[in-house]
């Protein structure tokens, strides 16, 4: 049975229960499209990476990259368990703030910072940057001049690794768009420029090398590669670095064809790979940060829609529409992302037909999941699309200007409201009248 791959009960009567609470009452209440989260997961996953690192006895951090599910109430949730936050963007980073999320915890990432984002970092305080590219640097160092500030900074770098993944989510590879090459020299003039700065601190090294990675090899590969190049910094300036930031991407069990590691190995072997290099070139161990997102949310969350219309295409295809799609999950049209799905309230019946989930928007291309195996559908079913918990709502649109769909936190058997659905009047809010 697919639940039984999944963190989720079924209860007496068939109903998949998420968080203890029966998934038809959810949808009921606060109506579907419906994006539900059971918190006691969430904070579960978080606490297999923390564990993790206590028990091998080294200094690490865990930082939440918010950009798999970024609103208030998750922030709060990771500040609860004493996690760090990756942001990208001056609305991650404004979210932050609003939750009340200690700004010495927050790293800030990304590609093309604005100068706005880059001064709003400085002037809230954050624990760290990760400096991608060379304007970024000069940009920061007009505002720290200015300011007269310091701030603590990390090296971005591209090591060159072709991760096992789809190729829209490598970023580890020499061919990015993201950080400073190792192979042409890029990351030595970065660090020729930050090394000794007089407002920038530079701590070491981060990378990442892509995303749903289910080996360890990679992170080996990226480990050793790094260690390289600081050696070559500590036998040219002594520099010893205090932060190796080793990024995420570890995989979340989708389908059936998804084989994921568990979480405690990923960061054994890293710290395996930290230490020995350290040791080589006899040096302290530096601390250890590494940043998952979709493998703290991803296996959390729930999504729920109601079955509308259905088409039968004798000898082709059967179609079942629901009353989301990719406004709020784009992920399949994207990127070909696969998931697995059971009717809520028929969760224990066995298949009798094969079904492909459509969307209601108007694209051909909406497509949730293809040849589905479910018992009998009607109108009114309520369909569970599993493990939709990353890059859902953070990816959702208001395509055909659908309203987004409300967010759900469940924990204990107590369900609470944390983001609200949209209405046709906050669809149009920032609209202006041409009349």
């Amino acid at each position: 049975m697919i639940i039984d791959h999944h963190p989720f009960e079924v209860n007496a009567a068939g109903h998949l229960m998420i968080g203890g609470v029966d998934s038809l009452t959810l949808a009921e209440k606060y109506g579907t499209p419906l994006y539900v989260y059971d918190v006691g997961i969430i904070r579960k996953n978080a606490r297999s990476f923390v564990q993790t690192f206590k028990d091998l006895d080294v200094q690490a951090k865990v930082a939440y990259a918010s950009k798999a599910f970024s609103s208030i109430a998750m922030v709060q949730v990771a500040k609860q368990e004493g996690l760090c936050l990756d942001v990208v963007s001056e609305g991650e980073l404004y979210t932050a703030l609003q939750a009340g999320f200690p700004t010495e915890r927050i790293h800030l990432h990304g590609n093309n910072k604005s100068r706005e984002e880059l001064k709003m970092a400085v002037d809230e305080n954050i624990g760290c940057i990760v400096i991608d590219n060379l304007y970024e640097i000069q940009l920061l160092e007009e505002i720290l001049r200015e300011e007269n500030k310091t701030i603590d900074v990390l090296i971005r770098v591209t090591p060159g690794i072709e991760s096992n993944t789809h190729q829209y989510i490598m970023t580890g590879n020499e061919d990015s768009k993201f950080g400073f090459n190792l192979i042409n020299g890029q990351a030595d003039e970065a660090f020729q420029l930050l090394h000794n700065h007089g407002h920038i601190q530079l701590k070491g090294l981060h990378c990442h090398i892509g995303s749903q990675i289910f080996e360890t090899e990679g992170f080996m590969v990226a480990v050793n590669l790094l260690f390289d190049q600081l050696e070559k910094w500590l036998d040219q300036v002594d520099f010893v670095p205090e932060v190796l930031n080793l990024g995420g991407g570890y995989g979340i069990r989708y389908t059936e064809e998804d084989e994921p590691l568990a979480y405690h190995i990923y960061a054994e072997k890293i710290v395996a790979a930290v230490r020995e290099n350290s040791e080589r070139l006899n040096i302290s161990l530096p601390e250890i940060w590494i940043e998952p997102g979709r493998s703290i949310v991803g296996n959390a969350g729930v999504s729920l829609y109601t079955i509308g219309s259905s088409k039968e295409i004798p000898n082709i295809r059967n179609y079942v529409s629901v009353d989301g799609g990719m406004a709020d999950n784009i992920r399949p049209a994207l990127y070909e992302a696969q998931y697995e799905a059971v009717l809520a309230n028929k969760a224990t019946e066995e298949p009798t037909t094969t079904v492909s989930i459509a969307g209601k928007a108007c694209e051909s291309g909406d497509m949730l999941i293809w040849d589905l195996p479910l018992p009998e559908v009607q109108p009114g079913d309520v369909l569970a699309v599993l493990a939709t918990g990353a890059y859902g709502f953070s990816m959702a649109s208001n395509y055909n200007r659908l309203a987004k769909p409300a967010v759900v936190f469940v924990e204990d058997g107590m369900d609470r409201l944390v983001v609200r659905r949209e209405s046709v009047e906050d669809i149009v809010k920032n609209d202006l009248s041409y009349e």
